[in-house]
């Protein structure tokens, strides 16, 4: 671990490769990049896209364009676009395919030339996504990103963004630990064979195409193999099952390359800077405060008193970057988990006073205009008190709606068929969603603690200012009624 002359100099002329890149994370990720070292040589931005015209327009709706990067433009003013320009360079490709679905010889050749890190945000996030799916994108994806990466001449690093929730539904404290390649969370004597999952969705996508079944049906069954496959391993859903096979492909493959591989836990909106409370997408507490904001939540599931491990994007961003340059040129692997449990736990119970406290002294109006009511939900610490509301309230009147539809010879069929859907598409997200209501772990950080101390030692003040990333210092009740939940109002529920 050497930061030599410092993060910033350490970064005045590197080429760096990035996928993933019109997500949140990898956004500001760039953007800090970019405000930090102005004189970074380049970043190419994989991006999925048919050809170069079309990944260019992506770059320039998708990145370039978000408010995001209004301190770089502001800086920058009417040069602000040759700027980026000069900087950015989108690459037309996708990490499910071959090559990183590059097809143009010549410039995977200077690419591979130029390229001195590569950094691997690209991942699908959908917890129960298609088998086949998840698997290109989680788990082959980053073998693919990992041979490309081996063929940089000058190539100094590869991060790897994970997640910390690869350690499934354990509980107590949870390690930096590395998997073992087909390594099992359901017991030692079972071993995942990869190559065998891989081939297992092949064969079940061409058995369900012979079938000629329609793909509404298709999709259901891939997705529902994708969730039998997770829990036979140990996994709660496929998204985290994929994920943990793709961190076993980089540590068994990767040979001497320099990896870090970063575990964030749920990441948030910006803590300080460019834009407190910047978002795209919702996670779920974030899903949670829209469905509060709106009126639309009629319960919450979830014991109040168990610690809710979430971590602002731009700790994470600066935990990356730190952590990239700590390691470059030093040819080993690393676990970091970027996480907020175990140096600065917050509650569920916290979020929820925050959002109650801020919708009181905030009140929301519908579309209809009228003021959306802020009420105290019901509470549900256990999944045997939620199936009981449940039922009283959604499903023996559902039951007896269908019957009535029945006895009136379909009258209120539509109806029926809606409501049904709506409670079956709920209780299936509540399933999805159940491991981490009531998740009893807490994430260690001796690994990243230690780079803490290790960047207070050698770098310089203005640099550790720059790139904070100390959980430490978090103001939990100031951070969601100042600046997540306004910041989730004004740039996620529109």
């Amino acid at each position: 671990m050497d930061f030599g002359e410092g993060v910033v100099k350490c970064l005045k002329d590197k080429t760096v490769f990035v996928t993933g890149s019109t997500g949140f994370l990898a956004k500001v990720f760039v953007e800090k990049i970019l405000r930090a070292q102005p004189d970074v040589k380049k970043i190419y931005l994989l991006i999925r896209a048919h050809d170069a015209k079309s990944a260019h327009h992506r770059l320039q709706t998708e990145v370039i364009s978000k408010q995001l990067f209004g301190v770089l433009k502001e800086k920058y003013g009417d040069g602000y676009d040759a700027f980026m320009t000069s900087k950015l360079f989108p690459v037309a490709g996708d990490i499910s395919l071959d090559d990183l679905g590059m097809t143009d010889s010549k410039l995977i050749e200077y690419i591979c030339e130029e390229t001195n890190i590569v950094v691997n945000v690209a991942a699908t996030t959908n917890f129960d996504e298609r088998y086949e799916v998840a698997l290109d994108v989680n788990t082959m994806g980053p073998k693919r990103v990992l041979k490309f990466a081996q063929n940089c001449r000058q190539i100094e690093m590869l991060l790897h963004v994970s997640t910390a929730y690869v350690a499934g539904s354990k509980e107590g404290l949870l390690l930096e630990r590395k998997f073992k390649m087909g390594e099992s969370l359901a017991s030692k004597e079972l071993k995942i064979d990869i190559e065998r999952e891989v081939k297992l969705a092949d064969e079940t996508l061409e058995k369900l195409n012979f079938e000629g079944i329609t793909k509404e049906e298709e999709k259901h069954a891939m997705k529902e193999l994708g969730i039998a496959r997770a829990k036979y391993f140990g996994w709660p859903n496929t998204y985290v099952f994929t994920k943990a096979m793709g961190e076993m492909i980089l540590g068994h493959m990767r040979g001497d390359l320099p990896l870090v591989i970063i575990r964030p836990t749920i990441i948030t909106s910006l803590y300080r800077e460019p834009i407190p409370g910047w978002m795209e997408g919702s996670r779920t507490i974030d899903s949670l405060i829209i469905g509060y904001a709106k009126g639309k939540l009629s319960c919450f599931l979830g014991d109040m008193n168990l610690i809710m491990d979430v971590i602002p994007g731009d700790f994470v961003v600066n935990a990356m970057i730190v952590a990239m340059v700590a390691h470059l040129n030093q040819p080993s692997e690393i676990i970091y988990h970027v996480s907020s449990s175990v140096r600065n736990p917050v509650k569920y119970v916290t979020l929820l006073n925050s959002g109650h406290q801020y919708f009181c002294e905030h009140p929301r109006r519908g579309k209809d205009g009228k003021t959306v009511l802020t009420n105290k939900l019901p509470i549900f610490s256990t999944m045997e008190t939620f199936h009981g509301y449940m039922t009283l309230r959604f499903k023996i009147p559902l039951e007896a709606l269908g019957l009535l539809n029945t006895a009136l010879c379909g009258l209120f069929s539509e109806k029926y068929n809606y409501l049904s859907r709506r409670y079956r598409f709920v209780m299936h997200l509540v399933n999805l969603y159940e491991p981490y209501a009531f998740f009893r772990g807490w994430f260690d950080d001796l690994n990243m603690e230690r780079l803490r101390i290790k960047a207070q030692a050698d770098i310089n003040s203005d640099e550790l200012r720059m790139f904070w990333f100390d959980c430490k210092s978090i103001d939990w009740d100031y951070y969601f009624y100042e600046v997540h939940i306004p910041g989730i109002l004004k740039y996620v529920c529109r």
